[in-house]
């Protein structure tokens, strides 16, 4: 048997990644591309995502930023406490290849009993908020305030930054194996607790902060379902939960057309509800009656239409008044601030 080195065992463990994560991590679950796992430990503080697909199959990181690497790192990181030479010597055996001695026991346990699904979701939580808090929350000068002043949105003439926005460096991207600058946004579950962290990438071109040229530049931490980011109080100034009957709100899908509403109707409230498809979950207090729903022109989408119209719906049927909203120009409102 020729010498593989741990570059080529790295390499074999990604071929068969999936079931490899299946086996060390019981207890996740795969999000698109990704396979994410609470602790090792079974704690509330740190969790896990491997890329499962694409060229960057077998990358994982710690989402606390604590650990990170290839296939065989992370053999060594859930069974062996970082020990990469006996993570070597397990995954020879795992693989097939035969290869002299006995194979080494591991050191923590594959199924650890105190793991579940509320634990998971308590670690994700955590790790979601932890990031966020780990932002910087002034955003004058920048990454973040460049990049939205180039969609046109000054936040200066605003007035005040929303506290839900904070700048972060050196945002682990599974998709670009790499750390890259992020608008980090904090999304309020329906508790009006911190549930989840929606991530912009950035990246600068010719002096100008722009979203970076991923296949998916934006990205969620976690689940948010019928949560929502709070972009502006409106002119009550007070937050969701305690808003008056008085109030207007505008439920916006994206971060920058919520923000480009409220430079033109600084008297609403605006939310971002992070995608369509939680517009229709999104969880409203009673006494907000008058809402008016900022839609993106998806002119030609029947799906993307059908579940605008669920939407309305629903709110409509918990007896709110409705009143659908959509930009004279491009896509969606920030396209008509900048047109």
């Amino acid at each position: 048997m020729r010498f593989l080195s741990a570059h080529d065992v790295a390499g074999q463990l990604a071929a068969r990644i999936e079931p490899l994560v299946r086996e060390l991590l019981p207890h996740g679950h795969r999000e698109s591309a990704e396979w994410v796992a609470p602790s090792i430990e079974g704690t509330s503080t740190r969790a896990l995502s491997v890329r499962i697909t694409g060229s960057k199959r077998g990358v994982w990181a710690d989402f606390s930023g604590v650990g990170r690497g290839d296939a065989l790192d992370l053999v060594a990181h859930v069974l062996f406490r970082g020990d990469k030479k006996n993570a070597y010597r397990w995954t020879l055996a795992w693989l097939g290849i035969a290869a002299g001695g006995a194979v080494p026991s591991p050191q923590t346990p594959l199924r650890p009993p105190s793991v579940g699904p509320d634990a998971h979701e308590r670690a994700t939580r955590a790790a979601a908020l932890r990031l966020f808090l780990s932002a910087e929350p002034m955003l004058r000068g920048t990454p973040v305030d460049h990049y939205l002043a180039g969609r046109g949105v000054d936040l200066a003439e605003l007035g005040r930054q929303p506290r839900a926005l904070r700048y972060h460096p050196a945002c682990r991207c599974t998709e670009a194996g790499a750390d890259l600058p992020a608008m980090v946004a904090a999304i309020l579950g329906p508790d009006g607790k911190h549930c989840s962290s929606h991530r912009t990438f950035l990246y600068e071109n010719a002096g100008k902060w722009l979203k970076a040229p991923l296949r998916t530049a934006k990205k969620c931490f976690g689940s948010y379902a019928g949560g929502f980011i709070p972009l502006w109080r409106g002119g009550s100034g007070r937050r969701l939960a305690d808003a008056p009957e008085t109030d207007t709100l505008v439920l916006a899908e994206g971060i920058e057309t919520g923000l480009s509403i409220a430079l033109a109707c600084p008297e609403f409230r605006v939310v971002s509800t992070v995608s369509l498809s939680n517009l229709g979950r999104i969880v409203l207090p009673a006494q907000v009656l008058d809402v008016i729903v900022a839609a993106d022109n998806d002119t030609g989408n029947p799906a993307a239409e059908a579940a605008l119209n669920r939407a309305v719906d629903r709110l409509l049927a918990e007896g709110r008044r409705i009143r659908v909203a959509r930009s004279s120009y491009g896509d969606d409102f920030n396209d008509g601030l900048q047109g």
